[in-house]
């Protein structure tokens, strides 16, 4: 894949850690030949994703905070003073107070509830609209991540199932406005990985370890399968796929209970 994306350049939202999803598709996506540019929210951040992004090439770092119609005004106006057009962009960004990721669902609080759904929903919508006028010559991807919570009870998932579930939703929805400026728009839907983010869940090594054990491939997804799956849609390759959620974990999605060796 060492040529798929030569000549494109994006932007990835969400590194946190080299552990992070966003990580490796960055990863990908530049041995893939692309040009990339990070975003981050905060200082502490910023210090975190800085080398990360020095290593494959990149000194382009906007801080973005998904909850500040100024500050992502700032980061965009930025992104465009140095690129004035871009082919993709990642959004990996999500959040939920992590007390709320344990015990019943039905406690979720009111704050927490709107909270989840701006940062982990919303801002797709705003990615997509400050993004798209960049896109606007040439067409392009968006693409964000979700998680099988969003169709099937996951023990402690909670108020994040739902958010996902509206983010998929608001995938199909901006793949059909952009569609006729040839932007695609799509989901990619990793099983359980071992990230910062999904530490955050009650329980998540369980569930990791169920979905490894009844997945059809008995596996679960690697960060470079995960970057894989994103550098296709990226490229012409993808050219004709949007509205879509990508399943990469193993085939666990597909299965309606666990494999007879686990009974």
């Amino acid at each position: 894949m060492s040529d798929l994306l030569k000549g494109k350049r994006g932007l990835i939202m969400g590194v946190a850690n080299e552990r992070s999803i966003a990580w490796g598709i960055a990863k990908a996506m530049h041995g893939a030949g692309a040009e990339l540019a990070f975003t981050y929210q905060g200082e502490a951040f910023g210090r975190r994703v800085e080398p990360l992004a020095a290593s494959l090439g990149s000194d382009i770092l906007v801080d973005a905070d998904v909850t500040d119609d100024a500050a992502m005004d700032a980061a965009f106006e930025a992104l465009g003073a140095r690129w004035p057009a871009i082919d993709f962009v990642v959004h990996a960004i999500a959040y939920s107070d992590k007390s709320e990721l344990t015990g019943r669902f039905i406690n979720t609080t009111r704050k927490n509830f709107k909270h989840s759904l701006d940062i982990s929903a919303y801002s797709f919508i705003d990615v997509a609209r400050r993004a798209q006028p960049l896109m606007r010559e040439n067409g392009g991807a968006l693409m964000t991540l979700t998680y099988q919570g969003s169709m099937r009870v996951v023990p402690n998932y909670n108020v994040m199932g739902v958010a996902k579930a509206a983010l998929e939703a608001a995938t199909r929805y901006l793949a059909n406005d952009l569609g006729p400026e040839r932007i695609r728009v799509n989901a990619i839907s990793p099983g359980p990985m071992k990230t910062l983010a999904g530490a955050a869940i009650g329980g998540a090594r369980r569930t990791y370890k169920h979905s490894e054990a009844n997945a059809p491939l008995r596996a679960n997804a690697t960060l470079e399968a995960v970057g894989g799956t994103a550098v296709w849609l990226a490229s012409d390759a993808g050219a004709f796929t949007t509205g879509e959620v990508v399943h990469v974990d193993g085939g666990y999605h597909i299965v309606g209970m666990p494999q007879i060796e686990n009974l």
